[in-house]
Parts: C-alpha cells; structure tokens; sequence
C-alpha cells in the first residue's frame, strides 16, 4: 500500500526545511532528499551572510522575502540557540567618482524600506575600517552572519518536532499527477524503488528544481501560462585570508559597489561565524553537463588579489588561499540580466526556482509564501 501525505518537500536545504517547519504545524509533511543530509549542496556552500535588501527592486521578491526574512532568522536563531553575530556591511566607494552612484544605491535602497542605512564620509568609514582604502560607504546596520548548518539544524528539529519526517537518501525518479493527487516515485537507501501519494508538492531542489519540474511534463522553456523554469548553473569561488594578523585588521563586511545591471556584487569580503575572513565569490557560467566540483581552486588567485587590493593595499599574494566553491541556480543565461525568485504554484505543486543569494536570508520569508499558496487549511 502507497503511504500518503499532505505535502511532500523535494529537498533539505535551508529552504527545503524551513518550508517542512512551516507547513508540518498544520500538515503531514515529508522532505526527500538525496543526500545523506541537509544541506550538502548550494546551502552549506555559501557565506552564511543574512542579507539587508538592498539591491534589487522594491517589488521582487529578492528584496520583499529578503527584507522580511533578515528579521525571522534573527528571531529564529535567537530562540532557537543559533550562532549568529550582526557585523554589518560597508558597500564602498574607492574614489570620489563612485560617490553619485553610492547615493544612488543609498536612495533605492531606502525606498526598498531597508532600515539601519547611513551614508559615511571617509573619516567615518576609516573609524570603523581603518585599513580600508574608502572614500566614502553606505553602512547597512542589518547585515550580519548566521550558522547556516546550525541554522538548518535547527530547522530540522523544529520540522521532525512537528512530526514532519525527513528522509534522506530518497532520490526521486519521476512525479505524474493522479487526479487530485502526485505519485511520487523514489529509491529509498538501498536503491530499491518506492512510492508515495502526495496532495501537495514542493519543488525545493535547488540546482535540480528544474530537472524534478520536467518529471511533471512541464517545458522548462516556458509555454502558455508555465512560467520560465529552466536553471542556469553559475559557478563562485572564494579565498581565505589566512595570515592571521591580516585578517584581524578587518571588522564588517566589505562590499565595493556593484555593477551597474546588479549581475555580480564583486569581490568582497566577509567574515564568519567562527571569525575566518574571505574574499569572494566570483562569477562562471558553465555548461549544463558540467560536473560539480567543490573542491577548492587556485586558478583565479591574481584575479582575486588585484580586485581586492582596490580597496585592501596592503594584501599580498601569501595572504590568501583557495577557500569553498559554491553553485547558484540561476533563471537568467549568460549575458541576460538577474532574475527574480520565482514560487509558482500550479493545482498543488509550488515550484522555487532560481533560489541563489538572498535564498538563506529569505528561506523563513519563502516558507511562510508557500503556506500562503498552498492555503492555511
């Protein structure tokens, strides 16, 4: 006999199990996912940076689910014994000829209704970073740092807590609709096919959500009222400032501004929960058949070092090392502007897509959407 529930989640990143917290203090609720735990890909590969809002329009969800999701996973992590530190961020301008565009950013940024935002002169900017090359930076009080494996920890718990039952090594093989219902097929641990019945699905696989999306039918390309679901994988890489005193100097994140299409923030750095300093991510479009490969990768070292010694002269080349590599899924191809989120909800299937940075700051804001879609019921 098939086992039934009401929701089922394809994936446990942070997403995937905020969502499972959500949805399981009303429903039966199930997590499949591939790996052997939580987080194994795009989740526990990012800089752990809870974000402002500060980039992108006022009405994408990037900045809406962004904005509201800054202050859930501080309240999470504040109830739930979390590790988290609000540092805050300097997005900087290094001469004088950047500072229109930093007024700029200041005043979208403002009417995005991002709090705690301050324009500072060079002598504020070097009272708080005094080994910054900076004429002047707009301070965002809100940003700050979280453990995001003792986040998804947490949201683990909470879900399983609720009764949610998350089931790892559960790779799915296809999804098809049964009246009002989803078939969901699936090998369990040791390789042998399963099945289970589902009024509900949520798409949160991250890199894969388009390849769980086509089991369903749907043209990844979009075609009449389905949305455009195809994903782009764009590959960055960081390195850590691993001489100790070196790294000591630097107090916030330190972000330069950002290209002017919003298509990269550029190389900048950030700090840990543990205190570790790194500078990154860049950006690399790669094929669709291209193999993902975490390990760490020395191939862009000058690059690196020249873009951050505009704004750090004093780093030098024995400074720093290959640090993680990390994934997006991306909705826009190379060359084509940034993309919203996108949480489509079609007849009980919610699909996220295109969850890339701000996705761990607005995982708590995307799960309280998903009940929203899905209705309270």
């Amino acid at each position: 006999m098939t086992d039934e529930v009401d929701v089922a989640v394809v994936g446990a990143g942070v997403v995937g199990l905020a969502v499972a917290a959500e949805l399981s203090q009303r429903r039966t609720v199930v997590v499949l996912e591939r790996h052997e735990s939580y987080g194994r890909e795009t989740s526990s590969h990012n800089s752990g940076v809870i974000h402002a809002g500060i980039y992108y329009p006022p009405d994408w969800l990037k900045t809406q689910l962004c904005i509201e999701g800054n202050r859930l996973v501080y309240a999470h992590a504040e109830a739930a014994g979390v590790r988290y530190r609000r540092i805050g961020k300097l997005i900087i301008a290094t001469d004088e000829a950047q500072i229109p565009a930093l007024e700029l950013l200041l005043a979208a940024a403002r009417n995005n209704g991002v709090p705690e935002l301050e324009l500072l002169g060079r002598r504020q900017v070097a009272a708080l970073e005094p080994d910054v090359h900076a004429v002047a930076a707009v301070y965002s009080g809100t940003s700050g740092i979280v453990d995001q494996m003792e986040l998804m920890r947490s949201l683990e718990s909470t879900a399983q807590g609720r009764g949610a039952i998350i089931a790892y090594k559960h790779a799915i093989t296809s999804i098809e609709r049964r009246g009002d219902r989803f078939l969901i097929a699936f090998t369990g641990p040791e390789g042998a096919p399963e099945e289970l019945l589902a009024a509900a699905v949520v798409n949160s696989a991250g890199l894969g959500a388009d390849a769980v999306a086509a089991t369903l039918g749907y043209d990844l390309d979009g075609e009449d009222q389905v949305p455009l679901l195809r994903q782009h994988v764009n590959k960055g890489r960081y390195y850590d400032i691993v001489t100790p005193e070196q790294a000591a100097r630097l107090r916030h994140f330190i972000y330069p501004l950002p290209q002017p299409d919003r298509s990269g923030l550029g190389v900048h750095v950030t700090l840990d929960i543990d205190g570790g300093v790194h500078i990154g991510p860049d950006t690399e479009w790669l094929d669709a058949e291209a193999n993902l490969d975490y390990r760490a990768d020395d191939s862009r070292r000058r690059q690196f070092l020249e873009s951050a010694q505009g704004y750090l002269p004093w780093l030098e080349d024995d400074d720093i090392m290959p640090g993680q590599v990390g994934y997006r899924p991306k909705l826009s191809a190379p060359g084509e502007s940034p993309a919203d989120f996108l949480v489509w909800h079609d007849r009980g299937y919610v699909h996220l897509g295109g969850i890339e940075s701000p996705g761990m700051t607005a995982s708590l804001a995307i799960a309280r959407l998903v009940g929203e879609e899905l209705g309270s019921a």
